[in-house]
């Protein structure tokens, strides 16, 4: 299983020549990019620059549900459209990219990847601790994101729009750069990493939903390739075993912990912006199928 497992990862850690998904074009078209021949407008540095630069020439796997009207009905829950999940694995790795669209057409969502640069000239993440007050996945941590809505005009849109919701984050201050491949959740919602950069951090004022979110901080970006901090647990869903990541994070005398789907998707961003893979076994499990068409009908064994 492991030569399988770093054959995808180097697979989709490759720059190949493809072409971007119709549906990516569109997502982050309507968005300025930051390269060498586009002004500075956005007073980046130099370091800054040239990440998104490299950014804007990933290309992720193919999927055949890049083209789907996702017209149908699916009545399918999850955290009130917030995305925290015990799961969290990369489409590419699952059995589900193989399906064609008529037999699985999830829901689609979207979390923003906001990076930022270190005072110590680090790459740092901004994240979110939800309210201990929720009733669903309270006082986990998450990155700002959720449900497409039928007004927002891509994914891009849906991630910069839920984080100005959930933490006062002006799409203005975000260079939207790419979008990775998509993850799914436990309840195979269709998760859509958008990786924005935010040039000055002191142009970020939070203002977290009280509602929603309980405090706003971020993490170096690295970490999560690194084995300190970090333990797994294996688990077992429907038959195959895979590991569940957990990375400890103090900062300013608080204690976070990362996980899930939000640690699946921080692993691989990191894994894509320092073009290598993690120094620890990811470990995948093979996701199954619905049956039929409508997700209300699946059930998971978790």
């Amino acid at each position: 299983m492991l030569p399988l497992i770093r054959r995808t990862l180097i697979s989709s850690l490759a720059f190949s020549s493809t072409l971007l998904s119709s549906r990516i074009v569109n997502s982050l078209s309507r968005f300025t990019f930051m390269n060498s021949s586009v002004p500075n407008n956005f007073g980046a540095s130099q370091k800054l620059m040239a990440l998104a630069q490299h950014l804007r020439q990933y290309r992720p796997p193919p999927s055949p549900f890049d083209d789907d009207d996702d017209d149908e009905e699916q009545k399918l829950e999850e955290s009130a459209g917030k995305l925290v999940s015990q799961l969290g694995f990369a489409e590419s790795v699952t059995s589900v990219a193989q399906q064609p669209p008529e037999r699985f057409r999830p829901k689609r969502a979207a979390v923003l990847i906001c990076l930022f640069e270190g005072d110590s000239g680090e790459l740092r993440v901004i994240l979110t601790k939800r309210s201990s007050k929720l009733s669903t996945h309270s006082g986990e941590v998450s990155l700002p994101g959720g449900k497409a809505e039928e007004t927002d005009a891509n994914d891009a849109e849906t991630a910069t729009r839920e984080a100005k919701e959930e933490i006062g984050l002006n799409p203005s201050l975000v260079n939207v750069v790419t979008c990775l491949e998509p993850f799914l959740s436990k309840h195979l919602l269709r998760v859509i990493p958008v990786i924005g950069i935010l040039s000055n951090k002191k142009d970020f004022k939070p203002c977290p939903n009280a509602a929603e979110v309980e405090d706003v901080f971020d993490a170096p970006l690295e970490m999560f390739l690194k084995d300190e901090n970090r333990r797994s647990e294996e688990r077992e869903w429907m038959g195959d075993k895979y590991l569940i990541h957990f990375f400890d994070y103090e900062m300013s005398d608080k204690k976070y912990l990362i996980w899930g789907l939000t640690a699946g998707v921080l692993i691989r961003a990191a894994s894509i912006v320092y073009q290598k893979p993690p120094a620890f076994l990811e470990q995948n499990p093979k996701f199954k199928v619905p049956r039929f068409q409508g997700l209300h009908n699946f059930h998971s064994k978790v």
